[in-house]
């Protein structure tokens, strides 16, 4: 059987995407370098994301962007993105039947499963999916999974940051902080700016530096 954990990153920010991770671990990889994101530095994210890229180990992303989550709602965005992540994985690697899939949090997302052509929100002939508040405190392929999808998303971050120096972005990510919102306020929104979040919606939109 394997057994894949699925976590997104990027639920609380005012800007950028949602991204989600899909992590199987092979026998080999050293569980004993993970733990909680949340929990860990900038520094020892990148470090455990690394050994996951390069280890004993298969994973894959999924993407939902600001647009997306303006017209989808950030619940249904984040389910959205943990679906696209799970369909990556299976499209770049094969999986030992059956699959169990544990997510972090209260939702499942759906899965479509390939051999039934079901929706599994529950048990299917391939695929049984279950989510677990605490997830990524308690499964290493959840763990690693939260990890992988905070790491991508942080990079993606300050990437656009750099191109797009005004609100700081390789610092705060896009999360509410006070600097954050006072370049809204002195700026106005920009193109990965979420139209529909309360701290955004009174913003003036302007265009791409």
């Amino acid at each position: 059987m394997t057994l894949c954990g699925i976590d997104e990153a990027g639920r609380g920010p005012l800007a950028g995407p949602v991204t989600a991770a899909a992590v199987v671990l092979g026998p080999h990889f050293p569980r004993d370098i993970l733990a909680d994101s949340k929990a860990l530095s900038a520094s020892q994210r990148e470090a455990i994301a690394k050994t996951v890229v390069a280890g004993d180990a298969c994973w894959a992303l999924g993407w939902v962007w600001p647009e997306e989550i303006d017209t989808l709602n950030i619940h249904h965005a984040a389910l959205e993105a943990m679906s696209r992540a799970f369909t990556s994985l299976r499209e770049k690697a094969i999986l030992e039947q059956p699959v169990e899939v544990v997510v972090d949090g209260r939702f499942c997302p759906d899965l479509d499963d390939p051999v039934s052509g079901e929706a599994p929100s529950g048990e299917c002939r391939s695929i049984a999916v279950r989510a677990l508040v605490g997830g990524d405190r308690e499964v290493p392929e959840v763990m690693a999974a939260s990890i992988v999808a905070k790491v991508w998303r942080d990079r993606w971050m300050q990437r656009y940051g750099e191109w797009d120096c005004r609100y700081g972005f390789a610092s705060h990510k896009g999360y509410p902080t006070a600097g954050h919102r006072r370049a809204l306020s002195d700026h106005g929104a920009c193109p990965i700016h979420r139209r529909t979040f309360r701290g955004v919606l009174h913003a003036d939109s302007v265009p791409s530096a």
